[in-house]
């Protein structure tokens, strides 16, 4: 045992004796304990032992520590502001000498309100007068060489509270709502009408400004309720209005006092707004909850009014997230750093990003590349954008462990590493396309840590690829110097210097050609202009298509360019008239589902936009119609149970779309894991002749709102269409079938699956007779379906004793046919008993080595 770990042994032995004696915290008369279990982060963790939630979860048994440097510092988010009365600090041996607490009110600016150069360490508690949504401990000094190491950071004030309205009912919570502007991605108008105190509005930073619902029917106002954060109005009105254009004026103020407020007006109309005319602040106007109280008005909710300026128009401004440098822009590494600092840890926050390289030659970058950052060339092939430098995933933020790397990507460009090869060492829902390499490239993290991926398509590497650590990975339509090396589950298809086929040894699954592929779409200037370029269809494929990819390309004119805050009503509108859809980086909270109804629509998201679907509703549904592209971005399950996120085609579609498919192409779903959320299933396909190109559908095994009856979801992907393609499916930890299966000749080429962590016990999956329901499912009636590298992995952390029947159902019929399918037990939290039906060794003991079946039946 080192040193350190036995000082804290006997420091945490002279603790517990001590409670004995003395009360483990001084009291707090009328102070409530603000911080405990609340969001938090950390400039640095020593170890994933040490994690930054350690410090807030009441328990002094468990800690956070850093680094060992200075600065330091640990960050909690209240979720609203509050009055900060004391902090108490109970510090392991490694404490700090020189510290500030400060708070914020936005988490960037922050103020003083304690500081000391002669910190003892042990347990302090120190009186405080501040207020904040965000505070944190800085430090500045250590006492020891160690990192700095806390127990329990605790946070005490006081809670603002709402003051009770007047008599009336709440109309606008969940309504559609609209602003004149947002901050950025992660305020849009919908959070102030969420019923959370934890999200929020907040404006660009000018005069004026107005957020505005919409009640659906004309009703009559009594009470108003503004839950303002920090960046409150001094001056605003509320106003009304029938057609939410001509508005009434039923309450002003020039002497706004901002934390809530609770306004008794009367008056009546559809529309509700707050329009700000002077700031209290230098920053926007940011408001926690906006609530109306009335009386509705009933009857039938007339359609929302038509733009007063005709047609809706496409193109214009990509929004504040989108950053686009070409080779003359300063301080392009000092911006890329800054983004990632950012984004390094971020796996949950709401921050979004996009950057474009416009064509030219770029020395001496290194992307680090952290969550939610998509970064990609602007040119028509990769080659017009030359980085001579790196384009890098590690994990240096999770201690070297890479499974944990999601939600990010780079495009269309080639990169010449500095060292001759790349790391790309990504798991889930980060796609490297349209890349060329000049060099090798490292799917494993420095120093060979865990990795779980991740996917290639359409990409040139003219070295050798090494995925080392990484357990299972597919590559499409390529062409490779070379591959090394694999652990489980290695699948090419159409990748031309790909290993010969050799599973289950060499663990390589090698197709010659992909049956059908369309890339997916991107941006591009044509000229000084953005188009978005759409690749065709290609069958039988093997290799890049490009230079001179075949396709079509789109100005940016024709497509309507959304931004957060953007209603779901406004895109269908724009829909409807025949735009295209491009979502900029950022949150879209939608009442009613993106309906895609016209042949052909592109629909782009951008820095991985999220929508989030409210009140239970489908988040995207597109039509039974010929050749829609969906690319590009998130779904987030809301709290209402939404009965799927993604619906392609209504249920009983028939139409054949065989020569021009729909194409989903890196529309990832998550349920849970940033919040609770629920949803029936993530995706349902119900028409035929549909391409999916890689997705992963996670119902979240870690994260907030992650547990066994906290996000509830059934099925990961339903697909009842025929002649469906898979090509890159990772579908994870869902309660039924992560996949059923029930259109007639469809197909996967690669499944990468994790059975759900967290049933309580044996009896909660059972399924008939069946012990557990199979990760991928081919239902009785299917007379044609083909699989290539599958795999399915289980880890029973609740209970290890549980017993899943097979990783893989099918009928038993010639037309049904699997090859090279295996499943893995991790580390014996719980065993399969079969790998497909009763075909195939089941899993044993504490050893994760794969039970393999080759070829079925």
């Amino acid at each position: 045992m080192s040193r350190r770990k036995i000082a804290a042994v006997v420091i945490t032995a002279l603790i517990a004796s001590l409670l004995l004696f003395i009360p483990l915290r001084s009291a707090h008369a009328a102070d409530t304990l603000l911080s405990q279990g609340k969001a938090v982060t950390a400039s640095s963790t020593e170890n994933a032992g040490t994690p930054a939630s350690a410090a807030v979860d009441g328990n002094d048994g468990t800690r956070w520590s850093s680094a060992a440097a200075d600065p330091q510092w640990l960050q909690v988010d209240l979720g609203s502001t509050q009055n900060i009365t004391s902090v108490a600090l109970n510090w392991e041996t490694a404490y700090a000498k020189a510290f500030k607490i400060q708070t914020s009110a936005d988490g960037t600016a922050w103020t003083d309100i304690y500081s000391t150069t002669t910190g003892p360490g042990g347990k302090q508690t120190l009186t405080v007068n501040g207020s904040g949504r965000y505070v944190r401990i800085y430090t500045t000094q250590r006492a020891t060489q160690y990192g700095v190491s806390l127990w329990e950071f605790q946070v005490f004030g006081s809670t603002g509270g709402s003051t009770p309205p007047a008599a009336g009912t709440l109309l606008s919570q969940g309504k559609t709502s609209s602003a004149s502007s947002t901050e950025n991605g992660g305020t849009p108008a919908s959070a102030a009408f969420d019923g959370s105190t934890t999200t929020r509005w907040s404006s660009a930073a000018s005069d004026p400004q107005w957020l505005q619902v919409d009640l659906g029917a004309t009703s009559t106002i009594s009470s108003v309720t503004l839950n303002w954060e920090a960046a409150y109005a001094k001056s605003f009105k509320i106003q009304t209005s029938d057609n939410g254009t001509t508005w009434t004026d039923i309450y002003s103020t020039t002497a706004g006092t901002g934390g809530n407020q609770t306004l008794a007006v009367s008056g009546s109309g559809r529309y509700v707004r707050m329009y700000g005319t002077a700031r209290a602040t230098g920053y926007g106007y940011s408001l926690w909850e906006f609530q109306v109280f009335g009386n509705g008005g009933g009857g039938t909710t007339t359609p929302p009014p038509t733009d007063p300026g005709g047609p809706i128009q496409g193109g214009g401004d990509l929004g504040p997230n989108v950053k686009v440098f070409d080779p003359s822009t300063a301080n392009i590494q000092g911006q890329l750093d800054s983004i990632f600092a950012q984004q390094e840890s971020n796996q949950f926050g709401t921050a979004r990003y996009q950057v474009f390289f416009k064509p030219g030659t770029y020395n001496n970058i290194n992307d680090q590349i952290g969550f939610y950052t998509s970064v990609s060339g602007l040119g028509k092939n990769p080659d017009d954008v030359q980085i001579n430098g790196d384009m890098t995933v590690d994990a240096g933020w999770f201690n070297g462990n890479a499974t944990q790397n999601f939600w990010r990507s780079v495009e269309n460009m080639a990169i010449k590493p500095v060292s001759g090869t790349d790391r790309w060492a990504v798991a889930q829902a980060a796609p490297f396309r349209r890349i060329h390499v000049e060099g090798g490239l490292n799917l494993a993290p420095n120093g060979y840590g865990w990795a779980s991926g991740g996917y290639i398509a359409d990409s040139k590497i003219d070295g050798t690829v090494g995925p080392y650590s990484q357990q299972q990975w597919y590559t499409r339509d390529s062409s490779i110097g070379g591959w090394t090396n694999g652990v489980w589950n290695m699948v090419f298809s159409g990748v031309q210097g790909a290993p010969a086929q050799g599973f289950p040894n060499p663990v390589y699954t090698t197709l010659n050609t992909t049956p059908e592929s369309r890339d997916k779409p991107y941006m591009y200037l044509d000229g000084n202009n953005y188009s978005v370029f759409v690749p065709n269809l290609r069958t039988n494929a093997s290799g890049v298509d490009w230079p001179n990819t075949p396709g079509t390309s789109i100005p940016l004119s024709q497509f309507y360019v959304a931004h957060p805050g953007d209603t779901a009503a406004h895109i269908n509108a724009a829909l409807a008239q025949g735009l295209n859809l491009v979502l900029t980086p950022g949150i879209y909270h939608v009442d009613q589902p993106i309906n895609v109804t016209r042949a052909n629509t592109v629909v782009l998201g951008l820095g991985y936009a999220t929508v989030i679907p409210d009140n239970g509703v489908d988040a995207v549904k597109v039509a039974d119609v010929d050749g829609v592209k969906l690319a590009g971005f998130l779904i987030d399950a809301g709290t209402g149970n939404s009965p799927q996120l993604l619906q392609v085609g209504a249920p009983g579609s028939s139409a054949s779309h065989s020569g021009n498919p729909t194409t989903i192409q890196d529309v990832f779903a998550r349920i849970g894991g940033a919040g609770p959320g629920q949803a029936q299933t993530a995706f349902e396909i119900n028409s035929n002749d549909v391409i999916i190109d890689h997705t992963w559908l996670w119902r979240a095994d870690h994260g907030a709102g992650a547990g066994w009856t906290t996000n509830p979801s059934d099925y990961g992907l339903r697909v009842n269409g025929n002649n469906v393609l898979a090509t890159g499916l990772f579908v994870e930890h869902f309660k039924k079938y992560d996949v059923e299966w029930s259109g007639q000749n469809g197909k996967t080429i690669f499944f990468q699956n994790e059975i759900a962590y967290d049933p309580p016990n044996q009896a909660a999956i059972q399924n008939g007779n069946t012990r557990g329901f199979a990760a991928y499912k081919v239902d009785d009636n299917v007379t044609t379906h083909e699989g290539w590298g599958l795999g399915s992995y289980c880890n029973f952390t609740t209970d290890p004793s549980i017993i899943q029947d097979h990783g893989f159902e099918a009928p038993t019929t010639p037309g049904v046919k699997f090859h090279d399918l295996l499943v893995v037990s991790l580390g014996g939290m719980g065993q399969y008993a079969h790998v497909i039906n009763n075909t195939g060794p089941g899993t044993s003991g504490t050893g994760t080595t794969p039970s393999t079946v080759t070829s079925y039946p």
